[in-house]
C-alpha cells in the first residue's frame, strides 16, 4: 500500500503541474505560484488511501486527485484576497506578489482547469464536485456574514467548518472510492469519515493557536486572536463569561500589548477543554465509520490518521 500511495502522490504532482501550463508564460507562472510553494497534499493523500478499497490503479484516480487539489488551490487564491493575506505557505501570497485582480483570475483559471479534467470523469463526479463547491462557497458566505441573531454562534461556527473545509475533504474520500470502484457502503463511510477528520483538523488548529509555542507548531501563537477571528475556544469563553476581563480582551482583535494576557487567561479557561471535547467527538465520528471498513492496510492508515489529528494539538 505504501508504495501505491507514494507512486500516486508522484503522479498527482506531475499532472498537477502540467494541468496549469498555458501558452501564456505569465498565466503559467501565476498558476504554479502556490503549487511550487508546497503544501501537505492532504486531500490527495485521503483520496489515494480511499482508492485502496477498490482498484488504486484505476485510470481516473490520479486525475480525480488533481481536480480536488486544483479546487483547493483555487480557493486559496480567493481566500488570500478576502483575508488580505500577505503570506501563504511561507511565500508571498499571489495578491501580495502581484495584485488582487491577478489572484482572483488565477483562482478562476484553476477552477476552469479542474472542470476540464473533471469532464472526462463522468456525470456522477461532476455532480459531486458541483455540490461540494456549492457547500464550500456557502460556508465562506456564512462565515463572512456571521451567525443570525437567533443562531447559536458555536453551531454556526461548526457548520461553517464542515462546509468550508470538511466538504472538500469528504469529496476526496468519495472520489477515491468511486473512481477505484469501491462498494457504495464503503464510499459513504469514507465520505463521512473524511469530513469528520477535516472538521477535527480545523478544530486542532484553533487549539494550537492558543496552546502552542511557535517552536512546537511552526506558527505564531495568537494569530487568530490578533486578527479578531472567533475560533471555538473564543466562542466558548465569550458564552460562559460575557462580562469578564477575558471577554473584554476577546471582543475584537487583540492588541499586541494585551496578547500575552489574553493567551494566559484563555489557556486556563474551561473553554479550552470544551473545544478539545468537540474535537475528540469529531475524531470519534470518523473512527466509528472507519471501523466498519474492510480490514486492509488503508483502514489502519485512516485510524492512525485519526490518532494523529487527535494528538497534534496536545
Amino acid at each position: 500500500m505504501a508504495q501505491d500511495v507514494a507512486n500516486g502522490l508522484a503522479a498527482v504532482e506531475k499532472l498537477l503541474r502540467s494541468s496549469v501550463e498555458s501558452e501564456d508564460a505569465f498565466v503559467t507562472e501565476a498558476s504554479k505560484h502556490l503549487i511550487e510553494a508546497g503544501g501537505k497534499r492532504f486531500r490527495t493523500l485521503m483520496l489515494l488511501l480511499a482508492a485502496q478499497f477498490g482498484d488504486p490503479s484505476a485510470p481516473g484516480v490520479v486525475p480525480g486527485a488533481v481536480v480536488i487539489e486544483l479546487t483547493h488551490l483555487g480557493s486559496l487564491y480567493h481566500d488570500d484576497v478576502m483575508d488580505e493575506a500577505p503570506v501563504r505557505r511561507g511565500s508571498p501570497s499571489a495578491n501580495a506578489r502581484w495584485d488582487n485582480t491577478v489572484a482572483i483570475l488565477t483562482g478562476d483559471y484553476l477552477f476552469a482547469q479542474a472542470s476540464d479534467l473533471l469532464a472526462d470523469l463522468g456525470p456522477d463526479l461532476i455532480r459531486i464536485q458541483a455540490q461540494t463547491f456549492s457547500r464550500l462557497v456557502q460556508g465562506q458566505i456564512r462565515e463572512t456574514v456571521g451567525p443570525r441573531g437567533d443562531e447559536d454562534p458555536v453551531a454556526h461556527y461548526i457548520s461553517v467548518l464542515a462546509d468550508k473545509t470538511g466538504s472538500l475533504i469528504a469529496a476526496s474520500g468519495r472520489f477515491g472510492a468511486l473512481l477505484s470502484g469501491a462498494p457504495t457502503d464503503v464510499e459513504e463511510r469514507l465520505s463521512r469519515a473524511c469530513e469528520a477528520i477535516g472538521v477535527a483538523w480545523q478544530l486542532g488548529d484553533d487549539l494550537l493557536d492558543v496552546a502552542s509555542t511557535s517552536t512546537e507548531s511552526g506558527k505564531t501563537p495568537g494569530t487568530d486572536l490578533r486578527e479578531g477571528i472567533r475560533t471555538l475556544p473564543v466562542l466558548y469563553a465569550l458564552a460562559s463569561a460575557p462580562s469578564s476581563r477575558l471577554a473584554e480582551l476577546l471582543s475584537g482583535p487583540v492588541a499586541e500589548s494585551d496578547l500575552e494576557e489574553a493567551l494566559t487567561l484563555l489557556r486556563a479557561h474551561p473553554a479550552m477543554r470544551q473545544a478539545r471535547a468537540e474535537l475528540d467527538a469529531w475524531v470519534d465520528r470518523a473512527r466509528t465509520d472507519i471501523s466498519g471498513l474492510p480490514d486492509i492496510p488503508a483502514k489502519n492508515a485512516f485510524l492512525a490518521l485519526c490518532d494523529y489529528v487527535a494528538e497534534r494539538s496536545g
